[in-house]
């Protein structure tokens, strides 16, 4: 998902259009880790991005979405630029720790 979301609507008040943002942007995560995963790997991993404008995109974690939109918010910027890719990953091994040496 590469998108450019209005934060100004002429008919609707801001709160209402951020909450269609997040609500948007949780059900194509939602849709992405649903979809069958490739052989060799355990989970979706995303790739996202957030700024401004697309040139401004700086990389973000997907837990820092909705304070980044609840930040653009208070800023009243006219509009964002959100960049999800899912992408299948493997998780690290934990090393295993012996307890019982000492």
């Amino acid at each position: 998902m590469k998108k450019t979301f209005a934060l100004t609507h002429p008919k609707k008040a801001a709160a209402r259009v951020v909450e269609t943002i997040k609500h948007d942007v949780k059900k194509y995560i939602r849709r992405e880790r649903n979809k069958a995963l490739p052989a060799g790997t355990d989970f979706w991993d995303f790739d996202c991005k957030f700024g401004h404008t697309e040139q401004e995109a700086k990389t973000i974690h997907v837990k820092e979405i909705n304070k980044c939109i609840d930040e653009a918010e208070k800023l009243e910027l006219p509009s964002l630029y959100l960049e999800i890719l899912a992408k299948p990953a493997t998780r690290a091994q934990r090393p295993e720790f012996d307890f019982d040496e000492e």
